[in-house]
C-alpha cells in the first residue's frame, strides 16, 4: 500500500481528527503525526480509539506470550516418577531465579534475645538473628507456658503492614502479632519475622516499582530472594530451640507473607504444612490483567526459566497445602487463584494425595479477615497436631507496638538497607593472558547470554518483509519497509540512499531511540509530507523542512553508502504509553515473562539485519554492514552484533561504561559487563566508541593487546 492510499483511508484533514485521544505522540506537528499514524496503521491494523498502535501491539504481545507460558506450565509431566525426576532441578531453578543458587553460606546466626514480654498463658521473646553477617532479621517468638515436650511450630511471615510511631518503625510483625497470640494460646510455638520492607531496619522492596533500580534485573536480584533466605534461616534458628519439634513445622502468612510462604515451602521440605494466604495468582492475572501494578518486587522471582506460578505451588506436593484467598481481592483475583489450584491439583493427584491440597475462598477484599485466619488455624492444627477441633476463640490484638520492639538502637553494622548491592554477587571477569584463556571466557559468556539473558527470545517467524512506500527528491531515494520481528510486532525500517547508489556498497544501519526517531522525522518528514500532498504543520515551515532535508542530503552524498534507520519496539511507530508509571509497569511485565524490553530490542535489531539482507534482488546481501547507535541503544546494537553474523563495524556513541546505566538485560552482570561485551564484539569486527571515558574501557584494550588483534579493531574517542 502506498502512503497516498493510507492518507486517503484515514481522510485526515487536521491534527484533531486523528483517531487517538491519548495525545502522547502529538508533539512534533502534523507532518510527523501523519507519518507515525500511517506507519502504525500499516503495522497494527486499526487501533482502538483510546490506544496507539504501539499500545495495541504490546497488549497483544503480552497476551500471546503469557498464554505460551501458561500452556507450557507442567504440561509435559507424564507421571509421578517423571515429576520426581524433574523436581530437584525445578527447585534449583527456583533458587537461581531468587538469587540463592548456590545457597549462601550458613554463617553463625548470632541469635540474641533482647527482652521478654509475659502474659498469663504464653511468653513473647524479642530477638534478632543474622541470616548473613549484618543482615538482621528482627522477630518475636511466642512460646506457650508450661510446655512439657517440643511443640508444633509455625513460622509466620508478614505482609506489608507498617507500624510506625514518632519516626520509629516497630516492624510489620506488630501488625500481625494477633496471629502469634492465637497460636501460642493454642499450644503452638510461633516465630513471626519482620521482612526487609517495613521491618525495624527498613530495607527496600520497591526497586523497579518506585526507585528505577532496573540494574536489579542485570544482577538477577529480587528482594523475594532475601525473604526466602531469611525464612530458611528462620527454620535453622527454630531447630536450635528445645521448645520446637522440628518434625512439625508449618508456614503461613498473607499478602507479601503469602508469597514468602510459597518460596519457603517450595524450597525447604522442613516445612510440613503450608497456608499461603492471598499470595499467589498466575501470569495471566499479573501480566494481562495488570495485577503487577499493585505489587512490589518482593512478589516476583527473576523469571529466567519462564515459569508460570503453578510450578512454584507444585514444589510443595505432596505436603499439606491450603491455598487461601478472598473472592474480591484486586491484586490476587479469584480467577487466577482458581486456575493455579486446578493446575497444581494434577500434581497432587499423581501422589494420590488430593486430600492434602485445599482451596479456601472467603468473602471479602484484600484484607486479613477473620474467615481467612480461622481456616489457616484449622489447617495447621489438623496437619501439625492432628487436631480437628472447632475454633472457639478469635485472634486478638493485645500488644502495644513498643512491647514487641527488638532494638532500642539500630545496629551500625547492618546491611539491610544496602543488601541489593551484595546479595547476588556481581561478576569480576578475569583478564585473559592468552588465546586459550580468552576462548574459555568467551564461550562461557556466550552460553550465559543465551541461557540466562536471552532465553526469552522467540523462535524465528517468517520475516513477512513488505515495502510500504518509495519517494525521491533531489537525488535522494527514501523507501519504507516493515517486517515481523515476532508473532506480534511489525517494525519499521527506512532506507535512505542516493538515487545513484550502487548495489554492494557499504550500508549503515542506525538503531534509533525515541529522540533519534523524532530527529529522523525532522530531517525527512517534510519530503514525505510533500509526496502525500499534505501542508506543513504550524511551527514547521516548508523553508525549515527544506533546509533540514538539504543538509541531510549533503551528508548522505558524503557517506560511503545507503543508510537504514530502524525503530525497535517501543520507539516511533510502535511507541507505547510514555507516562512514567506506564513505562515502569510495561518494563516489569517484560521481566515477569523472562525478558526485558531492551533484551527484546536486541532481538529486533537481529531481525532488522536479517530483513536488510533479504531485500529484493539481494541489493544488500553482500554489503559491508555498520551498526550505529547511541547511549543505551548503543548497548542494544552491541549485543545484537554478537548474535548476528556479518556486522563489520560498530559505531557506538556515549555507550554506558556499565550495565548499571543500561541497557537492562536479565542476569547479565552475574557473568559480564559492557567492557567484556565490547571485547567480544572486537573479536568479530571493528568497534568504534565515541564520546566515552577511555579509562572505563581498559578491559577490551587489554584483550586486544594480549591477543594481538589489529589496532583497527578497537577505537576509542574521549568525550
Amino acid at each position: 500500500m502506498a502512503l497516498c492510499d493510507i492518507l486517503e483511508a484515514l481522510r485526515v484533514e487536521k491534527p484533531g481528527s486523528l483517531p487517538n485521544e491519548r495525545g502522547h505522540i502529538m508533539t512534533r506537528g502534523f507532518t510527523r503525526l501523519v507519518l507515525i499514524w500511517a506507519i502504525g496503521t500499516l503495522m497494527a491494523g486499526v487501533a482502538g480509539a483510546d490506544s496507539s498502535p504501539g499500545d495495541a501491539m504490546l497488549a497483544e504481545y503480552f497476551r500471546v506470550e503469557t498464554a505460551r507460558l501458561r500452556d507450557a506450565c507442567l504440561a509435559d509431566v507424564q507421571d509421578r516418577e517423571d515429576w520426581e525426576q524433574r523436581r530437584e532441578e525445578s527447585r534449583r531453578q527456583l533458587r537461581e531465579m531468587l538469587g540463592i543458587d548456590p545457597l549462601p553460606e550458613r554463617t553463625d546466626l548470632r541469635a540474641t534475645v533482647t527482652g521478654r514480654t509475659e502474659r498469663e498463658t504464653f511468653v513473647v521473646e524479642r530477638l534478632h538473628f543474622q541470616s548473613l553477617p549484618g543482615l538482621y532479621v528482627t522477630a518475636n517468638l511466642y512460646v506457650p507456658r508450661d510446655l512439657t515436650e517440643p511443640a508444633a511450630t509455625v513460622l509466620y511471615v508478614c505482609g506489608h503492614g507498617s507500624s510506625r510511631r514518632d519516626g520509629v518503625s516497630y516492624g510489620n510483625k506488630v501488625a500481625y502479632h494477633h496471629h502469634g497470640v492465637w497460636f501460642a494460646r493454642h499450644g503452638f510455638v510461633c516465630l513471626i519475622i519482620d521482612t526487609l520492607q517495613l521491618g525495624e531496619i527498613e530495607g527496600i522492596h520497591h526497586g523497579t516499582y518506585r526507585y528505577d533500580r532496573w540494574w536489579w534485573l542485570n544482577r538477577g536480584y529480587t528482594p523475594a530472594g532475601v525473604e526466602a533466605w531469611n525464612g530458611i534461616r528462620a527454620l535453622d534458628y527454630l531447630e536450635t530451640r528445645e521448645e520446637v519439634d522440628p518434625e512439625r513445622i508449618g508456614v503461613t502468612g498473607r499478602s507479601g507473607g503469602g508469597a514468602y510462604s510459597w518460596w519457603i515451602a517450595a524450597l525447604d521440605e522442613r516445612i510440613r504444612a503450608a497456608v499461603p494466604v492471598a499470595g499467589i495468582t498466575d501470569l495471566e492475572d499479573h501480566v494481562v490483567g495488570g495485577c503487577v501494578e499493585g505489587h512490589c518486587d518482593c512478589m516476583y522471582f527473576v523469571n529466567t526459566y519462564r515459569w508460570d506460578y503453578p510450578q512454584v505451588a507444585a514444589l510443595v506436593a505432596p505436603r499439606p497445602l491450603l491455598i487461601s484467598n478472598t473472592d474480591r481481592d484486586r491484586i490476587f483475583p479469584l480467577e487466577g487463584v482458581l486456575r493455579t489450584h486446578a493446575r497444581v491439583r494434577e500434581i497432587y493427584r499423581l501422589y494420590g494425595a488430593g486430600e492434602r491440597l485445599g482451596l479456601q475462598i472467603a468473602a471479602g477484599p484484600h484484607r486479613d479477615t477473620q474467615e481467612l485466619r480461622i481456616h489457616a488455624f484449622r489447617w495447621l492444627n489438623q496437619h501439625l497436631r492432628d487436631d480437628d477441633s472447632l475454633i472457639e476463640r478469635a485472634a486478638e490484638r493485645i500488644f502495644d507496638p513498643a512491647e514487641l520492639q527488638v532494638f532500642q538502637e539500630l545496629p551500625e553494622d547492618q546491611i539491610n538497607t544496602s543488601i541489593d548491592e551484595t546479595f547476588v554477587p556481581r561478576a569480576e571477569p578475569a583478564l585473559p593472558d592468552d588465546a586459550e584463556q580468552w576462548r574459555a571466557l568467551r564461550d562461557g559468556w556466550y552460553q550465559a547470554l543465551r541461557e540466562k539473558s536471552f532465553r526469552g527470545w522467540p523462535d524465528p517467524e517468517p520475516l513477512g518483509l513488505e515495502r510500504l512506500f518509495a519517494a525521491e527528491r533531489e537525488g535522494v531515494r527514501l523507501e519504507g519497509y516493515q517486517f515481523a520481528s515476532d508473532h506480534t510486532f511489525r517494525l519499521r525500517m527506512i532506507v535512505v540512499e542516493p538515487v545513484e547508489s550502487r548495489v554492494g556498497e557499504a550500508v549503515e544501519m542506525h538503531v534509533l531511540d525515541q529522540a533519534g526517531w523524532e530527529a529522523l522525522l525532522a530531517r525527512y518528514g517534510g519530503v514525505l509530507a510533500e509526496e502525500l500532498g499534505v501542508s506543513e504543520s504550524e511551527g514547521e515551515s516548508g523553508e525549515e523542512s527544506g533546509e533540514a532535508f538539504a543538509l541531510a542530503a549533503e551528508r548522505l552524498a558524503r557517506s560511503p553508502g545507503p543508510r537504514v534507520y530502524l525503530a525497535p519496539r517501543g520507539v516511533g511507530p510502535t511507541a507505547w504509553d510514555p507516562s512514567p508509571r506506564g513505562q515502569v509497569q510495561i518494563r516489569r511485565r517484560f521481566y515477569l515473562l523472562g525478558q526485558t524490553w531492551q533484551g527484546m530490542q536486541v532481538w529486533d535489531v537481529r531481525r532488522a539485519i536479517q530483513a536488510l539482507r533479504a531485500l529484493g534482488e539481494g541489493r544488500f546481501a553482500e554489503a559491508r554492514l555498520e551498526l550505529h547507535a547511541r547511549q543505551q541503544m548503543a548497548g542494544v546494537a552491541l549485543y545484537a552484533s554478537l548474535f548476528e553474523a556479518g556486522v563489520a563495524r560498530l559505531v557506538l556513541d556515549q555507550l554506558p561504561a556499565s550495565h548499571r546505566e543500561g541497557p537492562y538485560l536479565l542476569n547479565v552482570t552475574r557473568y559480564l559487563d559492557l567492557p567484556q561485551a565490547v571485547a567480544l564484539a572486537a573479536e568479530r569486527g571493528q568497534v568504534q566508541l565515541n564520546d566515552v571515558e577511555p579509562e572505563a574501557w581498559s578491559y577490551p584494550e587489554h584483550v586486544s593487546r594480549a591477543l594481538e588483534w589489529p589496532e583497527t579493531r578497537l577505537g576509542i574517542e574521549a568525550r
